[in-house]
């Protein structure tokens, strides 16, 4: 067996730029041959070459991962020709904009690539990891997945914010149903990044702090190792992830009842 044959495969979507490239760059250097996947072949083109002088394999796959068609054929190369040991499903975009004032056809496409394609590449990747009891899928989420309570008039971001909500709650289940599988899922949850994403956007919001997407990696791939289900890049107190958690549960418990609640009885309509 050759030193390539040893390599592991590992497919990253959105690698074109920003936290997928990043990605892309140190999973090259952690000794994986990567499948790269995103919308600008000339950009994944030019990766690849660059990868490949560090002894990686890199496959270019160009695929608009938000287009059901081609997204399906993501999903066979995932699931019957490789052995893939980690899948990171980072592609996304913005999109930001008061919702009454949104393109609902604009809405659409990002919950089709932030939510459908994420569960169907992770639904075409899982049986393999599972039959082989060993693998990892990271799902890139955001701090935004938690900033439902919180009243920020610039936060118009209600699909975007809603997508990655769901991306949080979706792994955080599947790890349980994995567990004893020796499959690990992660949700990863960076703050502003200095990356593309914002430039197409307006630029960063102003006064804020900014990771380096190479550190937002390299804190995901700790918090795999560490088996953190999400992982808070900026987060010094994991205390502060536990409380919400532990406030969640109590609230699944407490509205265990047969009744609605006293404040809603004999109420009238409207």
């Amino acid at each position: 067996m050759t030193a390539a044959d040893k390599r592991q495969w590992a497919l990253v979507t959105g690698a074109s730029s920003g936290i997928g490239r990043a990605f892309a760059e140190r999973l090259a250097t952690d000794g994986y041959d990567l499948i790269l996947v995103a919308r600008r072949r000339d950009r994944l083109d030019e990766l690849a070459a660059r990868l490949g002088t560090q002894n990686a394999r890199a496959e270019v796959l160009p695929a608009d991962l938000s287009d059901g068609e081609v997204l399906r054929t993501v999903e066979k190369r995932i699931a019957g020709e490789r052995e893939l040991a980690l899948l990171v499903n980072n592609a996304g975009f913005g999109g930001y904009g008061p919702f009454v004032e949104s393109d609902p056809d604009l809405a659409e496409r990002q919950i089709a690539l932030h939510a459908t394609a994420l569960v169907r590449l992770t639904r075409a990747a899982l049986p393999g990891m599972v039959a082989r009891g060993n693998g990892a899928i990271i799902n890139v989420a955001s701090m935004l997945a938690f900033s439902g309570p919180a009243k920020m008039p610039f936060l118009k971001r209600a699909t975007y914010a809603g997508t990655k909500s769901f991306v949080v709650t979706f792994t955080q289940v599947l790890q349980h149903e994995l567990e004893g599988t020796g499959v690990k899922v992660q949700a990863l949850c960076p703050g502003l990044v200095r990356t593309e994403f914002h430039d197409k956007l307006g630029g960063r919001p102003s006064g804020l702090p900014v990771l380096e997407a190479a550190d937002v990696v390299a804190a995901s791939l700790a918090g795999l190792a560490l088996d953190e289900v999400v992982c808070i890049p900026a987060m010094a107190d994991p205390a502060l992830l536990e409380a919400v958690n532990e406030a969640e549960q109590h609230l699944m418990g407490e509205v265990r009842s047969s009744t609605v609640a006293a404040r809603y009885r004999g109420r009238s309509s409207g």
